[in-house]
């Protein structure tokens, strides 16, 4: 039996944008040739990646009385055009009928929608929900989902920590008691207290805020203060690299932004909320975080968790609606 939705109203897909965190949506018409071709395969994407409130196929008539008003609200004017959403918001278009686009395309996710099902993955209560150690701005979201973590890659971390620990979706280890895990679950620099973070997006995002965990322990009797790992202090944002920084290098480069975090920025979660200079942040694609230093004189940093804070694609209001017509060449 097929799970893939048929929209019948612009209210249906507003509440499934509300409720599922991924919506694929398949814009098409009876009338068009290619829609008809590639269907089955969409049904066969639907069938193998929907998940409950995770992630929805649509199919989207743009004939229908109520369903094209959909479309126009998205400015669908090809067919068959797929659209996927995150939290509400547009990361990918698709137009025209090739399989190997669309299919690329949800493969991007699919690491995602199968790992939300995961209650390993859930972060206990919070039914699969990120963890945030700080509130959200009014008007933003966290957008942490659309870094391709694939592509991430982190500069001199000691050897047993992973740069994906940046961005599991629990709350750390540190801040919660009932877990017995010895698990690391932070990054600690290695050989001094910088990090060079390359942070490539499935999308062009709008970033307004950057949210670092760090939660050192404190130094018992026997220990030496300067053995303890250090928050870090100094922090310098490039954008739209295509690759990583060397550290050379990046000290030679003006950043985007550099930020100092004093002793009063880190709440009682451990986490210091960043407001950047949001006409610097408007098209980003990837960032490059640089941890020049640390808050004291220990030679190693530590980050537990990485949010980033702000908006991910085009997202178009269901009321505002544009007339559908050809695009020329399409």
């Amino acid at each position: 039996m097929s799970k893939t939705v048929e929209i019948q109203s612009p209210e249906q897909f507003s509440e499934l944008l509300s409720s599922s965190r991924i919506v694929v949506a398949d814009f098409y018409a009876n009338w068009c040739g290619p829609c008809k071709q590639i269907a089955p395969f969409y049904e066969q994407l639907s069938a193998s990646l929907s998940r409950p409130k995770i992630a929805t196929f649509v199919k989207v008539n743009t004939e229908g009385d109520k369903a094209k008003d959909v479309a126009q609200a998205y400015a669908v004017t090809t067919l068959p055009t797929f659209i996927v959403f995150r939290d509400g918001n547009v990361v990918e278009k698709v137009k025209s009928a090739d399989p190997n686009k669309l299919k690329s395309v949800v493969e991007k996710l699919s690491n995602e929608i199968e790992n939300a099902g995961d209650p390993s993955n859930s972060g206990g209560s919070s039914g699969g929900m990120t963890w945030l150690g700080a509130g959200l701005p009014r008007g933003y979201a966290d957008i942490s989902d659309i870094v391709d973590i694939r592509g991430t890659e982190l500069l001199n971390a000691a050897t047993e920590f992973s740069v994906r620990t940046l961005f599991k979706k629990p709350k750390p280890v540190s801040l919660d008691k009932s877990s017995s895990t010895e698990e690391k679950d932070w990054v600690e620099s290695d050989t001094d207290e910088q990090l060079m973070l390359f942070i490539p997006f499935n999308s062009a995002i709008k970033l307004h805020t950057i949210q670092i965990t760090s939660l050192p322990p404190k130094a018992q009797e026997d220990e030496d203060e300067d053995d303890i790992p250090m928050r870090p202090s100094t922090i310098k944002l490039f954008t739209n690299r295509p690759h990583n920084l060397g550290f050379d290098e990046a000290e030679d480069i003006q950043p985007t932004q550099e930020i100092e975090i004093g002793e009063d920025d880190w709440n009682e979660n451990g986490t210091a909320s960043i407001p950047l200079r949001f006409v610097r942040f408007q098209n980003i694609t990837s960032l490059v975080l640089f941890v020049v230093d640390g808050d004291g004189d220990s030679e190693t940093v530590r980050l537990d968790r990485l949010r980033l804070i702000g908006e991910s694609g085009e997202k178009r209001e269901m009321g505002k609606l544009e007339k559908i017509g050809d695009e020329p060449g399409e």
